[in-house]
């Protein structure tokens, strides 16, 4: 990765806490994807994106901070995690993890996965765990779910913190996963980048 140019984004940001999920058997395949890699790596204007979002976050909440989950994410470990999800139609399959034929934006090194923890790195409660398959997951229905007693208010606040650290430093959020953020479309990520050996 280094060799294309991404960085490590604890050189951008040493406060900003690792944990690549896919270099672990904590995550929805089960298994590690990743072997040796256990840095996070991004794009150098995606990484300063990260830090500046890092800032914002201990601005207003000097006890916490961002905790990474994925970076930048080589192509046949897209492979891999498409498919580990045999049993969902491809639509369907989109929604969690992008075709590998088109290529994700962690593909270019520019999106992350990402919570909020307390210094020492415990996670705040999100209401779902990472890569959860369902509308809990989803930022679009927070409201419908906390109305319905599936969220709480102390989740959905918690996921505000996250959003709106995240804006600050320049990223986008989706509808199907409160973990997910971009740092660039996908056309420009493109245009910009080349996909991640």
């Amino acid at each position: 990765m280094k060799k294309q140019g991404l960085v490590d984004i604890q050189t951008a940001d040493p406060s900003i806490l690792v944990e690549l999920k896919y270099s672990t058997t904590d995550n929805f395949v089960g298994k590690d994807v990743y072997g040796d890699l256990t840095r996070a790596y991004m794009q150098p204007m995606a990484a300063q994106k990260l830090a500046s979002a890092s800032r914002a976050l201990q601005a207003r909440h000097p006890d916490l901070r961002l905790l990474v989950y994925d970076a930048a994410r080589p192509r046949k470990a897209q492979w891999n995690l498409w498919n580990a999800l045999p049993e969902l139609a491809e639509g369907e399959r989109q929604k969690y993890v992008a075709d590998p034929r088109k290529g994700s934006i962690h593909n270019y090194g520019c999106a992350v996965d990402l919570t909020v923890a307390t210094k020492e790195g415990k996670p705040l409660d999100m209401g779902t765990k990472y890569d959860f398959f369902g509308e809990l997951a989803y930022p679009s229905e927070e409201e419908r779910l906390l109305k319905a007693g599936k969220l709480t208010k102390q989740q959905v606040e918690n996921r505000r913190i996250l959003r709106t650290a995240m804006r600050a430093g320049g990223f986008s959020s989706i509808e199907f996963e409160w973990w997910h953020f971009n740092a660039l479309s996908r056309e420009k990520a493109k245009m910009m980048f080349r996909i991640v050996d």
